[in-house]
């Protein structure tokens, strides 16, 4: 049991293999969801399916522009805690969404935002940018040199950071490139007892990780929807607490508009938004192609148990774990890490290149950062999956 409360193993289910509702070819090892996951069939015909209907225009009727945003809305909401779905927005990136928040945000000079080193680029820019708007200070968490306990301490660098100076903390639940955990249960009392925001980047967490809007109450939860939701490239959704209730949108589009509706009333032009979050979807969100594969794929996550896909994860990794640090690779220490990614660092040893040829020639796919190899795996994955990736680190370490 890790000190985190989230990974706390209260399912009673085993989660058997489910590579049946993938169309991954038996010679592929696709480790790599963390950068773009496959489609479930499911999924797949449903966007044909919505792409043949652009065939026939006319039969598209009004209530499909808004009809199925509610459903995945509340697919959504379900999936992160969330008891109103009008909380949250469609949007087309994470970009978009950070942007917006930080669209509401006013600074004073000299307030601070806290960041964790080396986070992805799209949640350093946009507070680089408020900082320089604000003359802020950018103050980051730095991740600990030493190996022994290294998880545990970025945690207390993290809580440490957070002063009565710290107006806003934005960070993921986890490390996008090595699945460190973050304690954000713990950041969010800290930052309440000092008056910050706390913005919750989930990309590579949410849909995977077990995750509560309810229980960790964030003031906005940014995520990916192509990742860990299973959804086509371009799309993500956005998660907006009461102090965005009366914010600014970046973009004015019709459809966020208080009885937008109606179509035939559109020029009477109306100067209220709809409640909540709606303000701040994209234009045109309720795109069918997108909207409908994303039902599709947010249904199918729903039919398994968040804790069950970490144990799942866990169970076919955990045999490779070892073997590779006996080898000489540094993983962090279970309790400190997420099951469905994490980073293996590589002695200064191993001839990197050699290795990429090697992975490339087994049909193993791995996303490489720095000394890193970034492995993320989910139900379409085997035991032997890691084992053919760790069999190839192995042999290149020989």
């Amino acid at each position: 049991m890790t000190f985190f409360i989230f990974m706390e193993n209260t399912s009673n289910m085993s989660l058997s293999n489910q590579k049946h509702l993938f169309d991954i070819p038996e010679e592929i090892t696709y480790l790599n969801i963390a950068s773009q996951s496959p489609s479930f069939k499911s999924s797949e015909t449903a966007g044909i399916k919505a792409v043949k209907e652009k065939t026939r225009p006319y039969l598209i009727t009004t209530s499909r522009y808004f009809d199925p945003i509610i459903q995945l809305k509340k697919l959504f909401a379900e999936i992160v805690e969330v008891e109103d779905y009008n909380r949250i927005a469609c949007i087309p990136s994470v970009s978009y969404g950070l942007s917006t928040v930080a669209n509401n945000i006013q600074l004073q000079e000299g307030d601070e935002i806290v960041l964790v080193e080396e986070q992805f680029p799209s949640n350093y820019y946009v507070w680089e940018k408020l900082a320089q708007q604000y003359k802020a200070v950018i103050k980051i968490a730095k991740q600990p040199e030493a190996i022994q306990g290294k998880g545990k301490q970025w945690n207390e660098n993290i809580l440490n950071a957070i002063t009565d100076k710290t107006a806003v903390v934005a960070m993921g639940n986890i490390h996008w490139a090595n699945g460190t955990l973050f304690d954000v249960k713990a950041v969010r009392k800290k930052t309440l007892e000092h008056n910050s925001l706390l913005i919750i980047d989930g990309s590579q967490s949410i849909g995977a990780l077990p995750f509560s809007v309810k229980e960790i109450q964030p003031d906005a939860l940014i995520c990916a929807g192509y990742k860990w939701l299973f959804g086509p490239y371009g799309c993500a959704y956005a998660y907006f607490g009461s102090y965005f209730d009366n914010g600014n949108p970046i973009e004015e589009n019709w459809t966020n508009r208080l009885d937008s509706e109606n179509l035939s009333g559109l020029t009477n032009y109306q100067s209220k938004y709809k409640q909540l979050a709606n303000r701040y979807s994209v234009g045109e969100h309720g795109s069918f192609i997108y909207v409908e594969m994303q039902i599709a794929a947010l249904t199918e996550l729903l039919h398994w148990k968040q804790i069950d896909i970490q144990n799942y994860c866990d169970s076919i990794t955990s045999s490779s774990v070892s073997k590779l640090k006996k080898a000489g690779c540094f993983i962090e220490d279970s309790d400190f890490r997420a099951k469905h990614l994490f980073g293996v660092e590589m002695p200064s040893s191993i001839n990197l290149v050699s290795l990429k040829e090697r992975l490339a020639k087994e049909n193993v796919f791995v996303s490489f950062r720095g000394n890193y190899i970034r492995i993320s795996c989910h139900v379409f994955n085997t035991e032997k999956d890691i084992e053919k990736l760790t069999n190839c680190i192995i042999a290149e370490l020989a």
